[in-house]
């Protein structure tokens, strides 16, 4: 994303921004990561693609993120971190839980997948200063699998909308399903909107990412990532009213524009929502409930209850689980679901406690947008993009980051500024 190095003015351009102290390689390694999360099952792409070789390619990625990792951090100098020592005491009981092979191989393949996960994440954390380096590297990596996407839609429209997702628009390039799209661009036009409004980026720059994205999401008719994206932005500037005029402004001009757009459009935005589905149908929040109602219900030992049966495909009875928490206690059980909110609970306390800043605000955007998704999305315990989403908030949370790398925002006249370091 191009930065104007020029003095912050009026006219929009970005903050002079310090030399990172992070390699270009820890960068690659942050990019495979998301590679390995991309997932190998979706719509079909242009050109057939096995699902062998896209596993392949993922399983690939994350070894490859390991190793990197290692060969920058060989002498294992790791940033203590709440968030990642109680998500390696999760992948310790999904250890524990897969161990008796209920849910065959597979279990154990995912706990070793998630072990090198975890892994390649403390070695990347001697680099967690509070900075902006991973959540340029986040932007960019998901900008260029969005770019990939917008190409499938030019070359191949039916197999970018296909009937099978109810015209919704997938990868046809690399096998994406709707809500992934969508979660990316969310990600990402939040992000780029949060670095524009702290100067972080020029306006041209944000205007040329967000736009396209935000296309790419309403071709989605993704629910969970629109509205994630709006809480998410919402308490992250709600976060900053008490202390910068600037974000008093963007706040009452986005609520004003908003409730207009909001009348002037509301029967546009209803059939977007419903997407034409029947009463009963959304209703039960596309036949999830179903599925949540039969997980509950089915029988389970004591062991089961607390440990969970194992890793497993986030599927139940064949079917999607499409809920964090549900998805958690039928995997890890109760233990799971409460490392799962102790880590959750820490990263929300740490950043209300930080000193209100653009950091922060980022990092209160991530964590929003992670909770909200996770009631209709899984992913919040295995290796997954909201943990990596999550990994990015603990980056922006960390102390002791230079003065000169926290330009958050124009704060308000006469506003108290001395801490403004996270």
């Amino acid at each position: 994303m191009a930065a104007n190095t020029g003095r912050a003015g009026i006219r929009g351009d970005a903050a002079p921004e310090p030399a990172s102290s992070t390699p270009k390689w820890a960068g690659l390694a942050w990019a495979l990561l998301i590679v390995n999360t991309l997932g190998s099952t979706g719509a079909k792409t242009v050109l057939p693609l096995p699902r062998s070789v896209s596993q392949l390619v993922t399983m690939g990625s994350l070894m490859t993120a390991f190793v990197i990792a290692l060969a920058l951090n060989k002498h294992l100098r790791i940033r203590p971190s709440a968030y990642l020592l109680l998500l390696t005491a999760l992948l310790g009981t999904s250890i524990l839980s897969s161990a008796d092979l209920q849910e065959g191989l597979g279990a154990l393949f995912r706990c070793f997948r998630f072990t090198v996960f975890v892994s390649t994440l403390w070695l990347l954390t001697r680099w967690w200063d509070g900075g902006f380096s991973f959540v340029r590297y986040h932007i960019r990596t998901y900008a260029v699998v969005l770019a990939s996407v917008a190409v499938g839609l030019v070359i191949s429209p039916g197999n970018a909308m296909p009937e099978e997702y109810g015209g919704r628009l997938s990868g046809a390039v690399w096998p994406l399903t709707p809500p992934q799209i969508g979660q990316y661009a969310a990600i990402i036009a939040g992000l780029t909107l949060l670095l524009w409004f702290g100067r972080r980026t020029t306006w041209r720059s944000a205007v040329m990412i967000v736009v396209p994205v935000l296309g790419l999401l309403m071709l989605t008719h993704t629910r969970t990532a629109t509205l994630g994206l709006v809480a998410g932005l919402a308490v992250a500037f709600l976060s900053m009213l008490l202390t910068s005029a600037r974000a008093r402004k963007v706040f009452a001009w986005t609520v004003g524009l908003g409730g207009m757009a909001g009348v002037v459009l509301a029967g546009a935005l209803q059939t977007w929502f419903l997407r034409g589905q029947s009463a009963d149908n959304f209703s039960s929040l596309t036949g999830r409930a179903k599925v949540w109602d039969a997980l509950l219900e089915a029988p389970r030992s004591t062991a089961e209850y607390i440990f969970g049966v194992g890793l497993t495909d986030k599927s139940y009875d064949g079917l999607p689980i499409d809920n964090s928490w549900l998805a958690i206690y039928h995997e890890q059980g109760f233990v799971g679901i409460a490392l799962v909110a102790g880590f959750l609970l820490t990263l929300v306390v740490v950043a209300v406690l930080r000193p209100p800043s653009l950091a922060r605000a980022c990092a209160i955007f991530l964590i929003t947008y992670c909770i909200s998704a996770s009631y209709t999305e899984a992913g919040l315990g295995d290796a997954s993009p909201y943990l990596l989403h999550l990994a990015v908030a603990a980056s922006l949370l960390v102390r002791g980051v230079p003065q000169s790398d926290e330009q958050a925002f124009i704060p308000a006249k006469g506003a108290d500024v001395r801490g403004a370091g996270a």
